[in-house]
């Protein structure tokens, strides 16, 4: 038996994986389960400086997703003894990867590609894990879709659960139990589940208090999260607010920028007394790949470095000439408060885990955000997935 701790992008996978072969899976999960369209209902985001953000429930952060599938930090894991080169195509077939049709591409994302284009930027359409038979392009990625068109962990929560994985909901385990350098269990509350293999995959900001209780070494004080604003501004009836979120790319060094609608952009344009719906608002998130400064304790502490600063601010350059290229008039620009949708690297590979994903714990692994070796600066969804199967192999 395996008990995976944990069902979004990692755990999800794990469950599946061992499920098709025939091993028999746990899957508890600290929240509960969900209907897609009421995700939103379920952020638990975190107060720092810069905002994180997540969700509890069955399927993880994934249910609210933008749906981007692109291959980030490659070179990193090959630098550190991990080729996903097999599990990226594996996970590429599996998530049906690729760029939507024309047809849902709205005028506001036509318009910020067209004028990237005309400044000399290289755009690309954002590779995405959506069916376009099934999307009606409402702009409810992030609250979790109504029509069920994006991939997300619930597909694969219930194919494990086809193949005979059993899932807990609700329950959040409080620790890992190990006996003689052993894994030997969990326990939720005043329930104890008894197994030689625990797979944590709880998530960047829970997987390593997990390890510490255990007194297991961390990566905890390394806390990357992709920090994140959106640029935008007025465009009259553009209704941007409808259209499917992050649809292109543009790539920089260490960061991208991707055409992004924000109910935050309507907050910070009525704080400055300008009148505008969402109908009216363009906007361009800036991500960059932030320092590993983040530290988790009882409170998790994540703030801005100067080098996140330069990287915002040139960020944040580039969006508004693009934006003022695509119509929006100046005047009209704001920001919104800085987040991070993307926490990792609390539990990294030659850390806290080794390239087989195992702790120095026999049997305990680590298979989700945190064991990533850098900040991506782009969604890491993709790699988790991959890096989930490509541990599924090594157990059992």
């Amino acid at each position: 038996m395996v008990i995976v701790v944990g069902s979004g992008a990692g755990g999800a996978t794990v469950a599946k994986e061992l499920a098709a072969r025939g091993l028999t899976v746990i899957l508890i999960e600290k929240g509960p389960v969900v209907e897609e369209r009421d995700a939103f209902k379920h952020y638990a985001n975190v107060d720092a400086e810069v905002h994180i953000m997540r969700t509890i429930c069955l399927g993880g952060t994934t249910v609210v997703s933008a749906g981007n599938g692109v291959r980030c930090l490659d070179a990193e894991l090959r630098a550190v003894g991990i080729d996903l080169s097999e599990e990226f195509e594996e996970t590429e077939k599996e998530l049906g990867v690729g760029v939507l049709p024309d047809s849902l591409f709205g005028d506001g994302t036509r318009k910020i590609m067209e004028a990237a284009t005309d400044l000399g930027l290289e755009v690309q359409k954002m590779p995405k894990f959506i069916d376009p038979a099934k999307c009606k392009a409402d702009g409810r990625c992030s609250f979790g879709c109504p029509e069920a068109a994006k991939w997300s962990a619930l597909n694969f929560v219930k194919q494990a659960k086809r193949l005979g994985a059993t899932i807990l909901t609700n329950m959040p385990v409080d620790e890992v139990i190990v006996k003689s350098g052993e894994v030997a269990g969990v326990r939720c509350g005043d329930r104890i589940f008894t197994d030689d293999t625990v797979v944590l995959s709880a998530g960047a900001l829970e997987t390593p208090r997990l390890l510490e209780r255990a007194g297991l070494p961390t990566s905890a004080s390394s806390l990357f999260v992709d920090t994140f604003t959106t640029i935008g501004g007025v465009l009259e009836g553009i209704g941007f607010n409808k259209e499917v979120t992050m649809n292109a790319l543009i790539r920089f060094d260490d960061f991208i920028l991707s055409p992004h609608f924000s109910r935050r952009l309507v907050e910070s344009m009525e704080q400055r007394g300008i009148a505008a719906s969402p109908e009216d608002m363009l906007g361009i998130m800036v991500k960059i790949k932030d320092d590993e400064v983040g530290v988790i304790n009882e409170q998790v502490e994540k703030g801005v470095t100067n080098r996140d600063a330069v990287l915002l601010s040139e960020g944040a350059a580039v969006a508004g000439s693009i934006l003022e290229e695509a119509g929006v008039d100046p005047a009209t620009f704001v920001a919104t408060p800085l987040r991070g949708a993307h926490p990792g690297g609390t539990a990294k590979i030659g850390v806290a885990v080794d390239t087989r994903l195992e702790t120095g714990v026999s049997g305990l692994y680590v298979m989700d955000a945190s064991v990533l070796p850098a900040a991506p600066g782009a969604p890491p969804l993709l790699t988790i997935v991959a890096l989930a199967k490509y541990g599924s192999k090594l157990i059992g």
